[in-house]
């Protein structure tokens, strides 16, 4: 046998190496170009914009109220100490502690029967000196018929004059004597001089009390209607002035200092004469009529003083408005819902709503929130939220 021929088992292994090699190379070929495909989606990803989620507003043409705040204390319109005139014994206290009284309403009692007692001495007396000068009108009256008839020395006539003269001194005398003893007879009935509410006693029935005293038998104060004292820098007085002197009314509302809830409504009284001159500031007055009594002397309230109304002006909620190194601006969503920064002015903030002085017009949409991940000419998605809400 001839051991050069050909081995059928060769060719055959050259082709599945052959075959083997081809498989990898496409393998490898499909690997190297999936590979490149997904870097290529990655890019486009990268590269095409995504819409950022934030909630709009419109900006709104509306009367703006424009507030000044200010801290104040309650201050009653009238404040009295109630004393006694007249000296003596008090017996009786007619009014409790706390209680609403109207002016003229019985207080307290004080032992009338020694003023009594004076009463009736001048009345006494006015009665015996007016006998008396009825008694020298008549000898005056005598004597001049007596003088026409040359019957007696003009001097005697005279005399009788001075004597009637005289006892008309004693009758006005005792009639003022009178009018003392009657009204240090009304003083022992203490009454109230004002509407308001009785403090806490400070003298107990069975004392004895002085005329005029310095210690009071009680303290009444007027809470109906109620003052409330505040100053204001003095770069707010001509808004405020002005307002007054067209003779409108200045609005004020009292709130309470932690939870700001409304206490009462008011209006402003008055301005003190002149400016502070440590302080830069001016004091004010305004009244509240308070019928639930919600403000109490001494309280220390919030105010808002409303020194006037901007007609049509352009609000928006005061959080689309943000600080740049420029000045405030806001985010406005265009028509192909981009975003585009526009600075505007701030004339003022109230109450979460910002006046836009310049840079906005009326019906706009201002970003409310998510303004912090966007930049000029972003796409936005719009969405709803709170924010669409505080616009209104």
């Amino acid at each position: 046998m001839n051991e050069h021929a050909t081995n059928p088992a060769r060719p055959r292994g050259r082709w599945i190496a052959a075959g083997t090699a081809i498989l990898l190379i496409l393998l490898v070929g499909l690997w190297l170009h999936g590979r490149s495909g997904a870097g290529m989606a990655g890019r486009r990803a990268r590269v095409a914009p995504v819409a950022v989620p934030v909630t709009c507003a419109p900006a709104r043409s509306e009367d703006f109220e424009v507030a000044l705040d200010a801290i104040g204390t309650v201050t009653p319109l009238s404040t009295v100490t109630i004393t006694s005139r007249v000296s003596g014994t008090l017996t009786q206290v007619l009014y409790h502690e706390g209680q609403m009284v109207k002016e003229g309403d019985l207080l307290a009692v004080i032992d009338p029967r020694p003023y009594q007692a004076a009463v009736l001495q001048a009345e006494g007396q006015l009665q015996r000196d007016a006998a008396l000068l009825h008694n020298a009108w008549i000898d005056l009256e005598r004597y001049r018929d007596a003088l026409l008839e040359h019957a007696i020395p003009e001097q005697q006539v005279a005399t009788a004059q001075a004597a009637v003269d005289g006892d008309q001194g004693l009758v006005r005398l005792d009639q003022g004597t009178l009018d003392v003893a009657r009204i240090n007879l009304d003083y022992t009935r203490i009454t109230s001089p004002i509407n308001g509410r009785v403090g806490l006693r400070l003298v107990d029935a069975g004392n004895n009390v002085a005329a005029n005293g310095t210690q009071g038998l009680v303290m009444i104060t007027q809470l109906q209607p109620i003052s409330v004292v505040f100053t204001l820098p003095q770069g707010d007085l001509p808004a405020v002035a002005a307002e007054m002197r067209d003779g409108q009314p200045v609005h004020v509302d009292a709130l309470e200092r932690d939870a700001q809830r409304p206490l009462a409504q008011g209006e402003l009284r008055s301005i003190d004469n002149q400016i502070d001159p440590a302080t830069g500031t001016i004091r004010l007055r305004a009244e509240f009529a308070n019928p639930d009594a919600a403000l109490w002397p001494g309280q220390f309230v919030d105010l808002r003083v409303v020194a006037g109304v901007d007609r049509d002006a352009i609000t928006v909620p005061a959080r689309a408005v943000q600080q740049g190194p420029d000045g405030p601006y806001v985010f406005v969503v265009n028509s192909d819902q981009t975003a585009e920064l526009r600075p505007v002015t701030v004339r003022h903030t109230e109450q979460g709503i910002a006046e836009i002085g310049r840079g906005l017009k009326a019906g706009e949409s201002v970003v409310v929130d998510g303004q912090y991940r966007l930049t000029p000419g972003a796409r936005v998605q719009q969405r709803a939220g709170p924010g669409a809400a505080a616009g209104g």
